[in-house]
């Protein structure tokens, strides 16, 4: 999910959907956590290998479609 979920607390008519915004909110917690799990990941086997990162890495989520950078 790109941006603020809580534009996502109303739905298109202007009323409250907090079931809606739960799971968006839920799936951006989850995919965030992906996310970072990877990150940690990527610099533990780097530090073994002897390298660090040098400049911005940049991941495509191939479930979301999302670009992390």
């Amino acid at each position: 999910m790109i941006g603020n979920t809580s534009n996502y607390k109303n739905n298109s008519y202007g009323y409250s959907d907090p079931t809606a915004y739960s799971l968006i909110n839920k799936e951006n917690e989850e995919e965030c956590e992906r996310f970072h799990t990877l990150l940690h990941l990527l610099r533990d086997i780097c530090a073994v290998a002897g390298f660090e990162f040098g400049e911005r890495v940049v991941l495509v989520d191939k479930r979301t479609g999302r670009v992390w950078r």
